[in-house]
C-alpha cells in the first residue's frame, strides 16, 4: 500500500520559488484575523459618520438622503463582522474563514464603488487595500485569488452598465454618454494592470516578511539553547576529563586480568560484560567531550549535496530501512565550511531519528537550497509519529532521551557542532502527523560553482 504523506500544506522557508512554513500557526492566523475584522469594524463606524457629515448639510430626512445605501453596507459590515467574530471563537476552518472574509471584502468594495458612481467613484483604491491584506494573511496565493476577484468585479460592473443591463445608482447618468468606449477599455485594463500588479509585489513582501519570522523564530530559539548550553559546558568538560584517565586504567586492568581466564568460562563472561560496558562509558565520555568542545580543525568546504546524497545511499543500504522511502529536493553547488565528519554525524543522526519516528511505512523529505546564495537552508521532514509538546521542550537538552538505549546526547551534540559552524537548528513537530528539523548554514561560494 502507498505511503500517504500528510504533508500536503506545509511549507519550507526557502525562497519565493518554494512555497514555504510547514506547519500552519493558527496562532498567528488567528490574530491576524482577530486584527481585520477590528479594522473592518473601524473602517464600518467611520462610513457612517462620513455619511453622516457630508448628508448633514442636506437637510433632508434619513430616508431621503443619497448615502443611504453607504449606511445599509456599514450595517452589513457591521453585521459580517459579527459573523465572522463568531466563527473565528470557533477556532475552526481559519483558513477557509480568511478566505471568505476576504473575497466578501472584495464584493463589498464593488458595492461601494456602484453606489459613489461606478466609473467615477475614488474608491476604486479599497480593491488594492483588499489584495494587500490578503497577501498579508493568505499570502502570495491570496493575493493573486484577490486581484482576480476585484479585476472581474470591476470589469463587469462598468461593463453591465455601459451596456445597459445595469441601471446607474441613483438616478445618475449612464457611462455610455458620459464616455467613450476607449475610456471604459483603458480605465478596466489600468485597473486590472494594478490590481495584479500589487499582487506581485505584496505576494513577495509577504514571503519575505514571512521567511524573515522564520528566521527570527530560529535564531531566538538557537540562541536560548545556546545560552542554556553554555553553563554546562566548563563543568561537564571537567568531568569527561576526570572520568577519562581513571577509565582507560580500568580498561587496560580489565584487558590483563581476562587473559588470566579460561575462554567460555563464568568470570571470562563477567570481564566480556565490564569490557562492553566500560567500552560504553568510553564513547559517552568522548561523546561528552563532543559536545563540551568541538573541533573546528579539519574544517574545509564540503559540496552539501554529495554529502546529503552519500548518507541517504548509506542509510538506504543499512538493514531494516526497507520501510522508509527517502525523497530528496537538492539544489547544485551549495557549500559549507563544516569538517565531513561532523556533517554526516549531523545528518546520519537527523535520518536515522526521523526513520525511527516512523512505525509503519512512512516518508523523509530531505531538502536543500539557498536563497540568493545568502544562507543555506537543509530541512528534513518526516512522516512518523512526531514529538510530544512537553518532551519538545527537552529533545536538545544533554542526557534526556526517551529511547532505552540512548545516552540523550544525540541532539546536544548536534546542535552544539552546529553552533560552533555559526549555524542554528530548529524544529516543529505536530503529534501524529510528523516532525520537521531546519538547519541554517552560511553559504560558501566555490570558486569553480558556475
Amino acid at each position: 500500500m502507498p505511503c500517504t504523506f500528510p504533508f500536503s500544506q506545509w511549507l519550507v522557508p526557502l525562497d519565493n520559488r518554494v512555497k514555504t512554513n510547514l506547519f500552519q500557526e493558527n496562532s498567528d492566523l488567528y490574530n491576524q484575523i482577530k486584527w481585520i475584522i477590528l479594522a473592518r469594524v473601524v473602517f464600518a463606524i467611520v462610513l457612517i459618520f462620513s455619511s453622516l457629515f457630508f448628508s448633514s448639510g442636506e437637510n433632508l430626512p434619513l430616508l431621503a438622503q443619497h448615502f443611504l445605501s453607504l449606511y445599509h453596507l456599514a450595517a452589513g459590515v457591521l453585521a459580517g463582522s459579527i459573523f465572522y467574530i463568531f466563527w473565528l471563537n470557533q477556532k475552526r476552518g481559519l483558513l477557509v474563514l480568511a478566505y471568505f472574509q476576504t473575497i466578501m471584502d472584495t464584493f463589498l468594495v464593488t458595492a461601494i464603488i456602484f453606489v459613489t458612481g461606478s466609473f467615477d467613484s475614488v474608491f476604486t483604491f479599497l480593491y488594492l487595500l483588499v489584495i494587500i491584506y490578503g497577501s498579508m494573511i493568505l499570502f502570495q496565493k491570496g493575493s493573486f485569488v484577490m486581484a482576480t476577484f476585484s479585476s472581474l468585479q470591476y470589469g463587469l460592473l462598468i461593463e453591465l452598465e455601459y451596456y445597459g443591463i445595469l441601471t446607474p445608482f441613483m438616478g445618475q447618468y449612464p457611462i455610455s454618454i458620459a464616455r467613450d468606449e476607449t475610456q471604459i477599455i483603458y480605465r478596466i485594463i489600468i485597473t486590472i494592470a494594478a490590481c495584479f500588479a500589487v499582487a506581485i509585489l505584496s505576494g513577495i513582501l509577504s514571503i519575505q516578511l514571512r521567511n524573515a519570522r522564520k528566521d527570527l523564530k530560529i535564531t531566538q530559539e538557537h540562541l536560548k539553547r545556546v545560552e542554556k548550553m553554555s553553563a554546562m559546558d566548563e563543568m561537564i568538560s571537567g568531568i569527561a576529563h576526570e572520568i577519562k584517565n581513571p577509565l582507560a586504567s580500568l580498561s587496560g586492568s580489565i584487558q590483563l586480568l581476562k587473559e588470566d581466564t579460561r575462554p567460555g568460562s563464568h568470570e571470562d563472561k563477567l570481564f566480556q560484560i565490564i569490557l562492553r560496558e566500560t567500552q560504553r562509558l568510553k564513547q559517552i565520555t568522548n561523546d561528552i567531550r563532543l559536545f563540551a568542545k568541538p573541533s573546528k580543525i579539519n574544517a574545509s568546504q564540503v559540496d552539501m549535496t554529495r554529502a546529503i546524497e552519500d548518507v541517504v545511499t548509506l542509510f538506504l543500504n543499512t538493514p531494516g530501512t526497507t520501510k522508509i522511502q527517502i525523497d530528496t529536493k537538492l539544489e547544485k553547488f551549495i557549500f559549507v565550511t563544516i569538517d565531513p565528519v561532523h556533517l554526516k554525524q549531523i545528518l546520519w543522526n537527523l535520518v536515522k531519528n526521523a526513520a525511527e519516528s516512523i512505525d509503519a511505512e512512512g516518508k523523509i523529505i530531505i531538502g536543500l537550497s539557498s536563497p540568493r546564495n545568502k544562507r543555506i537552508y537543509l530541512t528534513i521532514r518526516d512522516s512518523g509519529n512526531g514529538i510530544d509538546p512537553e518532551k519538545a521542550k527537552h529533545i536538545f537538552d544533554p542526557f534526556y532521551t526517551t529511547k532505552p538505549e540512548g545516552t540523550g546526547l544525540g541532539l546536544s551534540i548536534i546542535h552544539r557542532i552546529i553552533d560552533t559552524y555559526d549555524g542554528m537548528i530548529d524544529f516543529e513537530s505536530i503529534p501524529g502527523k510528523g516532525t520537521l528539523f531546519t538547519i541554517v548554514f552560511k553559504n560558501i561560494l566555490p570558486f569553480n560553482s558556475p
